[in-house]
């Protein structure tokens, strides 16, 4: 699963999300993509589930890349445990997705494969999801 390889601190803040995602909001790699409607935070498993859903319907065919990263430690105190006592230990490890933001794109399969295979990765994820593709494909 994806996590960064060294950290510079342990733990972080909780932070807050908000406004629209000012970069990676367009295709930048691939010709297919889906783009975050919501605002979440998005779990390394997630992820990774998505990305196993793609690459299972895609069979090798084409290439896909993630265009999130999770880099935010979320910490947890152990069940049953009293309140205090300093912070909890990391749990997990999120990518922060604002609206707007790419979160997967693929490219070297057609566009029903492509729709259908990021289709598949957006049951995945906890948000919702819109099937985009590069402007110079569309047929006009």
């Amino acid at each position: 699963m994806l996590q960064p390889k060294k950290t510079k601190f342990r733990k972080m803040q909780k932070g807050r999300m908000k406004g629209n995602a000012q970069r990676g909001h367009q295709l930048a790699f691939g010709s297919f993509g889906i783009k975050a409607l919501e605002e979440t935070w998005m779990t390394a498993r997630q992820i990774e589930a998505a990305r196993i859903a793609v690459t299972r319907y895609m069979k090798r065919e084409g290439q896909v890349w993630i265009r999130v990263f999770p880099d935010k430690p979320i910490t947890k105190k152990p069940a049953e445990v009293r309140m205090g006592k300093g912070k909890g230990g990391v749990e997990a490890w999120v990518a922060c997705v604002s609206p707007g933001r790419m979160i997967f794109e693929c490219d070297g399969v057609d566009e029903k494969t492509a729709k259908e295979a990021l289709r598949l990765a957006s049951q995945k994820l906890p948000i919702k999801t819109k099937f985009v593709i590069r402007r110079d494909l569309h047929k006009n």
